[in-house]
């Protein structure tokens, strides 16, 4: 009878013993208990973003024939995309627009930021709120609402025409690079804003008040010390918005025209009406590789601007 009863007990003790080893382990390390919070999102973004990769990745390597995939290695794809002088236009027109949006966003957010950052004393989550409801609503409306205040009859020229400053409509203002550069800075001010506001509150003011006490004006305080403490978030806003609008087709599609279209509008139809996705998933990936490297690159050029300035 007791050997029974030892041996009823005996896993009933490793069972319990397995537990309260975890939760030691857990106690004792902190990293241990963070990766272990994070990994059910960890699991989902490797998931969801790793497998779309890999078959990206794969369907650039084959051909297509209407609806038959051949799985047969080639390079025909790259080779295709390197070369030929549309795809090569569209990237750098993409490129292009994407940067000078990211200029004119971060240039009109910053002062914005700093001016919560530094002069509103009371309620600065109100005025956050305020600067980010109107980007709360659907980003088609916004678009939609930019191609009526640009068009052939829209708000700008009805005004100038009422003005007598022309007299006839401008063409130029929709269906071209100007119309989807204002278009996409309006979309994504907001997103410059916050990282900027929080990189600016973050400033110790005794450190501008020394400035001050050494003879800096606030010319030579701004670029002395505010400016480069304040990078981190201008690097973080310009990244955030420089990313995403390089994949933008939404916008070159509805207010871009023909002289608007963007490297996206090609892959889009490269996955749609041309129903060629191998040659679609080559772009995708030249796309990505390349704002990779430029977006690399702005990050060293950055870091190593901003500890030759500290």
């Amino acid at each position: 009878m007791a050997s029974e009863a030892e041996a009823a007990s005996t896993p009933r003790a490793a069972s319990g013993l397995l537990p309260r080893r975890l939760n030691a382990l857990l106690l004792r390390s902190e990293a241990l208990r963070g990766y272990l919070l994070l990994s059910p999102t960890m699991i989902v973004m490797i998931v969801t973003m790793c497998v779309p990769l890999g078959l990206t990745i794969a369907y650039s390597f084959w051909t297509q024939d209407y609806l038959d995939i051949d799985t047969s290695f080639t390079l025909a794809n790259y080779e295709s995309a390197l070369t030929r002088e549309i795809y090569r236009a569209l990237l750098l027109r993409s490129l292009m627009i994407s940067g000078t949006v990211t200029v004119i966003t971060v240039l009109i957010a910053y002062p914005m930021a700093y001016f919560v950052a530094f002069h509103v004393h009371r309620n600065k989550l109100g005025w956050i709120i305020l600067l980010s409801i109107p980007f709360l609503t659907s980003y088609l409306l916004r678009v939609f609402a930019w191609k009526v205040i640009l068009g052939y009859e829209g708000v700008i020229n009805s005004s100038l025409i009422g003005l007598g400053i022309i007299q006839e409509p401008l063409a130029v203002l929709l269906y071209n690079p100007t119309s989807v550069i204002i278009t996409l800075t309006h979309a994504w001010a907001a997103f410059a804003i916050l990282p900027i506001f929080v990189s600016l509150e973050k400033i110790d003011r005794s450190l501008l008040e020394a400035a001050t006490d050494l003879g800096d004006g606030p010319v030579m305080r701004f670029l002395r010390v505010t400016l480069p403490l304040s990078l981190p978030g201008v690097i973080a806003a310009s990244l955030m918005i420089f990313i995403p609008t390089v994949g933008d087709y939404v916008t070159p599609d509805l207010v871009g025209g023909r002289d608007g279209r963007m490297i996206a509008n090609m892959i889009r139809a490269q996955f749609g009406r041309a129903n060629n996705w191998p040659l679609g998933a080559s772009l995708s990936l030249i796309m990505m590789c390349t704002v990779t490297i430029i977006s690399l690159a702005y990050i060293w050029i950055t870091s190593t601007l901003t500890k030759r300035i500290s």
